[in-house]
């Protein structure tokens, strides 16, 4: 890879920071996280699950900022949470046979 001061016409970009500052602050995303410790019945659905699509949903509301799905991982992932996939359990399961 050239350097800058071999080529006159290369110049590196200096890096000035992240591409874009968090749009919700610190503040909002506590009250983010108030909102979703409530139900998801709360704010309308039927069942327990809180997806990606939903949350970008919820800060729409609450917010007026417009997220992507992806973006919404992003801004959960950054800050300290993760993905989490219920456990799927057969209804006829027998948990004394299972442990023993």
């Amino acid at each position: 890879m050239a350097q800058a001061g071999r080529c006159p016409r290369l110049q590196l970009a200096n890096s000035q920071g992240p591409a874009s500052l968090p749009r919700l602050s610190e503040k909002q995303f506590a009250q983010l996280e108030a909102e979703l410790a409530k139900a998801p019945a709360a704010h309308g659905w039927e069942d327990q699950r809180w997806t990606l699509a939903r949350i970008k949903t919820v800060i729409g509301r609450r917010f007026h900022l417009t997220y992507t799905v992806q973006g919404a991982r992003r801004l959960l992932v950054r800050n300290g949470w993760s993905c989490q996939v219920p456990a799927r359990r057969a209804v006829e399961r027998d948990d004394k046979a299972v442990t023993g």
